[in-house]
């Protein structure tokens, strides 16, 4: 395994047994191939734990967040907070911004996106992930889910050019995301959480099984993107506002 790869916290790259194993893994695979374009000063947007800084090579690693309802910023190295309107950097500041699953819980979107391509440099690169098809989560702070051409658009008029497009996940794998998210919710949670023996038992049982067969059958099945896992976009600063 790539030594960088083995860093992932278990939670961002999960093992067979996680009911997320689907989404993470393609998450995962499109932001490990569209990494290697950003470099020098890199702002982490939504920075959380940082799962992925072992993954980029930057002369600067500057993670921002948030510290608002819906989720604990215990234990999480963040370097600098925001205020949820204004990012305390000077224009043209960063050579490159990395935002993965933060743009759903950003209310005022279209103002940060401002903000983002102030403190980028002409020319810099934003690589950004947000969910199309995923469950309600962080709550009460998850307020969007993009279309392909919602979030082309909200970028296009707020100065940057969207160099790539990508779809993360096949309809099929959504579909069966979404099942095992329900399985493992409704049925190993909660209906046998009183049972804590046969609730661990179904978890690393059914939750395995059901992700291979999800593994094997879109190796088979139509590769249709009608329905997806996640927006993964890499654009360009283009002009300043």
């Amino acid at each position: 395994m790539n030594h960088s790869l083995s860093r992932i916290p278990e939670e961002f790259n999960p093992a067979l047994t996680n009911p997320a194993y689907i989404i993470r893994k393609r998450l995962l695979n499109s932001i490990v191939k569209h990494i290697p374009e950003l470099s020098g000063s890199l702002m982490d947007f939504g920075c959380g734990s940082k799962p992925y800084k072992s993954l980029f090579s930057v002369s600067e690693y500057v993670g921002v967040d948030f510290n608002g309802q819906g989720h604990s910023h215990e234990n999480e190295q963040i370097d600098v907070y925001y205020d949820g309107k204004t990012l305390p950097f000077q224009d043209n500041r960063f050579d490159g911004i990395f935002s993965s699953e933060v743009f759903e819980h950003v209310f005022n979107l279209e103002v940060i996106l401002k903000e983002l391509n102030r403190v980028l440099k002409p020319g810099g690169k934003l690589l950004v992930t947000c969910p199309f098809s995923i469950c309600e989560h962080e709550v009460p702070n998850d307020f969007a889910r993009y279309t392909s051409f919602g979030l082309t658009d909200l970028l296009q008029r707020n100065g940057f050019e969207v160099v790539v497009f990508e779809k993360a996940g096949s309809a099929f794998e959504t579909i069966c995301q979404t099942f095992i998210s329900y399985f493992y919710s409704a049925v190993i949670r909660k209906f046998l959480g009183k049972i804590p023996v046969v609730r661990t038992g179904a978890k690393w049982v059914c939750v395995p099984v059901l992700n291979m067969l999800t593994v094997f059958f879109s190796l088979i099945f139509p590769k249709g993107q009608e329905l997806y896992l996640n927006n993964v976009v890499l654009a360009i600063k283009k002009n300043s506002l």
